[in-house]
């Protein structure tokens, strides 16, 4: 094994164990990103929310959202490329 394979064996060895809590940060922030983003279109329909605490991804652009106030929102964007925010019981 050469030097450089060896070094980079070693690199990867150290850095796989924190792997996972990097992934997991980026994931945080990314969810995150995406209630806040959530919330502020919810308002921007004029729905009652307050805030989105948690969302669940059905497909691409496509989500339930629960709101700090007990409604539920399926937001997403429809064929002709408009977001919908469409009210859940």
């Amino acid at each position: 094994m050469t030097t450089l394979r060896r070094s980079l064996a070693l690199v990867a060895a150290t850095m796989i164990p924190h792997a996972g809590t990097l992934l997991a940060a980026e994931d945080a922030a990314s969810d995150v990103t995406v209630a806040r983003d959530l919330t502020a279109v919810i308002a921007l329909q004029g729905l009652p929310c307050g805030q989105v605490v948690s969302a669940t991804q059905q497909g691409e652009d496509d989500y339930v959202a629960s709101c700090q106030d007990g409604n539920r929102y399926r937001v997403f964007v429809n064929a002709e490329g408009r977001v919908v925010v469409e009210k859940l019981d």
